[in-house]
């Protein structure tokens, strides 16, 4: 590297390295604290996971940055202790999520299944409709259905389509405040 862009590299880490570390820092803490007492997660959830990775690239500069006093911290192993604290810290919730039985995440995609995989006649109180008007809605809409007794897996197989696509159509629409 040249020492005119050598310059530029060190002035651009001086000048930058920490103040953006700092700043997706807080973007991320603010948007993991909303996360973690579920306030408008969906308003967060995409902020958080996004930024955060950005958070890497102005992390990775400022350690660039000060890597002379990181390798002091090493050398003086006071690094070693807020390591293995973080890794300890970590571990049970790697535990946790690895044993914990079945799929994690949203109970609403959980239920997808149980909805799809349902009887006409179960589904129809659901989606706030009777089982008589379901099966006509499905009809109106070109798929061809026998009786109550089907369910939207096989449905929608026959369609060409899958089963949560032809459940959203169904959906009541939600009326906004």
């Amino acid at each position: 590297m040249s020492t005119a862009a050598n310059s530029l590299y060190n002035r651009f880490l001086t000048r930058y390295a920490t103040p953006l570390t700092t700043g997706l820092f807080l973007v991320s803490a603010i948007s993991g604290v909303a996360l973690f007492f579920r306030w408008t997660p969906r308003t967060f959830h995409a902020m958080h996971e996004w930024l955060s990775m950005l958070l890497l690239a102005p992390f990775i500069l400022h350690m660039v940055r000060n890597w002379r006093p990181l390798v002091n911290y090493a050398r003086r192993k006071t690094l070693i202790l807020p390591l293995v604290l973080s890794l300890a810290v970590a571990i049970p919730f790697a535990i946790s999520g690895l044993n914990s039985p079945g799929r994690a995440g949203n109970p609403a995609f959980r239920a997808l299944p149980l909805m799809t995989e349902a009887r006409l006649a179960d589904l129809a109180p659901l989606l706030k409709t009777s089982p008589d008007q379901l099966l006509a809605t499905l009809r109106e809409r070109g798929y061809r259905v026998e009786s109550v007794e089907q369910n939207l897996e096989t449905i929608a197989g026959a369609a060409g389509k899958k089963a949560p696509q032809v459940l959203m159509e169904l959906m009541p629409r939600q009326r906004r405040a």
